[in-house]
Order: structure tokens, then C-alpha cells, then sequence
């Protein structure tokens, strides 16, 4: 079997020209990419889906080159999930999966509970779902500490500290939250994702729109509210990785243990923070799998 080649295209979705790469023909599983990453670090989970006869699409998040800042500056997780809904308008809607990592977890979550008809199954790995990280921050101070950075991108000084001696930051952050992972190139991905006009900027923004209350869009305070309560319905993979150093794999076990009965839990052993790429083949073959018994 020939190998499918990966393109990049652009798609016009919720007043936005999202570039996204793109393989493979069937139902649509889209992947969303969280911090500091980009829409490359799918490339063999999107191969092994269209290998699997799936159309593959992971578009470079809101904020993210070469997508782009938000024209008008948000990036609350309601506006990341209506990014989500309206590419799968936009590639031609069908049956279809949402796939998110990081970043890209809470806003399948959100996709899914906004616009339900739109996807059968959901994908989530390394934020977990179901209150895991309100749990988390009230009473698992091991968690708290872990996440440190997410209180000092509340600083204006954020933006220069990131950004700093070619983004040594988010070298750090790579290697703290993927212990003992060579990272190569995908940390380059990561830099060059955050090297746009205002990018390195509008990634921040989402822990902003998270934790301060800016980045927001009043409008969205409703969807807002639900993506931030509310659970998907849809049948739910949870991935975590044993040795993630961003959020723990105790955070993960709270999750399981709080897993409501359309959803599973997998602990991928000997991977962290960045698990589709640390172990791209349990991860693709169980995205794959779960593709396969809600699409088909």
C-alpha cells in the first residue's frame, strides 16, 4: 500500500481561514493540537487513520501559525469548540470523530457538547474530562505546583519570557512535561507555530481567557458556561500518559475513577505530557480502534 502524503490546506471556518493538514478519504476525524505544539505532531496518527480509510484533518488551532491570531481576540474554549464544529461544516459534515490533545482535549470535549449531532465519538488525551482538573487545583497541591506556568502567563511579562533565547521556554516545558523524549524536530514545530505575528501572544491567550477572565467574548458566556460544566454524551476515550509531567497520571486515575459509563480510560506506560508522539503506535492504533466502532 502506497504511503498517504500529507498536505496542508486552508478551510474558511467561523470567520477564520484555518490552515490544517489533511489525508486520506472517508468519514472525518479531526485532530486538535494544544500548548506549545502545532498541527504536525498528528502526522502518524492522521498516516494510520488514513491507512484505516478515514479523512484525517488537523488544523493549526486559532492563534497557532500558519493559522493566525483570532481576528477578534478570543480564545475561551467555547470559541476553540466552535472552530471544531464549523470544520466539520465546512469539510462537508457526515459522520464524524474529534480528537483533541492538551489544548485541543477541552475543545473536542466542547465540540461534542455544543453541536452533538455532529460527532459520534470523542478523543480526549492529557486533560481529562469530567472535573478531573477543578478536583485537581482544589485539592492536589502536586497538581498545583505542576501547573505554575499557567499562572505566570497571567504576567504581561509572559509573552518576552516565552520567547526568549529562541524559545528556550518552551524547550524547558518539553522536557519537563516529556521526560527522557528526544523531542527533535516537533519542539521546532512548536517554536515555529509561536514565530507568527502575535502568536506567541494569542497561545497565551488561552490560559488567559482560562484563568483571568480576558480573551474572552461575552457573547459566548452561555456555551461558555456549558463547555466548562457540562460532559460529553458521545462514547469517550480517555489517554494519559504514565509519566506526563504537565498533569499527573494521579489526575488521570481520578478521572477513571469518575468515568462516566459511555467513556473509557487508557494509562499509555512509558509516555508523557506528549503521548501521540512519544508512543504513536498505541495511540494511533487506539484512535484508530475507537474510529472504527462508532464511525463504521
Amino acid at each position: 500500500m502506497a504511503a498517504h502524503r500529507v498536505d496542508e490546506i486552508r478551510v474558511h471556518a467561523n470567520g477564520m481561514d484555518l490552515a490544517c493538514l489533511t489525508t486520506g478519504d472517508g468519514p472525518l476525524v479531526l485532530c486538535l493540537h494544544g500548548f506549545p505544539d502545532s498541527a504536525r505532531s498528528w502526522r502518524d496518527v492522521l498516516v494510520a487513520l488514513a491507512d484505516a480509510g478515514y479523512r484525517a484533518v488537523a488544523p493549526y488551532m486559532r492563534g497557532y501559525s500558519p493559522t493566525g491570531p483570532s481576528p477578534d481576540g478570543c480564545y475561551q474554549t467555547a470559541d476553540l469548540a466552535r472552530d471544531a464544529n464549523a470544520l466539520h461544516e465546512a469539510l462537508g459534515g457526515g459522520p464524524a470523530m474529534v480528537v483533541g490533545h492538551d489544548w485541543g482535549a477541552p475543545a473536542a470535549y466542547g465540540a461534542a457538547i455544543l453541536a452533538p449531532e455532529r460527532w459520534r465519538a470523542v478523543v480526549g488525551m492529557a486533560v481529562p474530562p469530567w472535573g478531573a482538573m477543578g478536583r485537581a487545583f482544589l485539592g492536589n497541591l502536586d497538581q498545583v505546583q505542576r501547573s505554575w506556568y499557567m499562572f505566570l502567563f497571567q504576567h504581561a511579562l509572559a509573552e518576552h519570557l516565552v520567547s526568549s533565547g529562541d524559545f528556550a521556554f518552551i524547550e524547558r516545558l518539553w522536557r519537563q512535561w516529556s521526560p527522557g523524549f528526544d523531542a527533535g524536530r516537533a519542539v521546532d514545530d512548536a517554536k515555529d507555530a509561536l514565530r507568527g505575528e502575535g502568536c506567541t501572544a494569542a497561545a497565551l491567550g488561552y490560559y488567559r481567557a482560562a484563568l483571568g477572565g480576558t480573551h474572552r467574548n461575552p457573547a459566548r458566556a452561555d456555551e461558555q458556561q456549558r463547555v466548562a460544566t457540562d460532559a460529553p454524551t458521545q462514547p469517550l476515550r480517555y489517554l494519559h500518559g504514565t509519566d506526563d509531567g504537565c498533569i499527573g497520571a494521579d489526575v488521570a486515575r481520578d478521572a477513571a475513577a469518575h468515568a462516566p459509563a459511555n467513556a473509557e480510560v487508557q494509562i499509555v506506560d512509558g509516555a508523557g505530557h506528549f503521548l501521540q508522539l512519544e508512543r504513536p503506535d498505541i495511540v494511533a492504533a487506539a484512535v484508530v480502534n475507537w474510529a472504527d466502532r462508532h464511525l463504521r
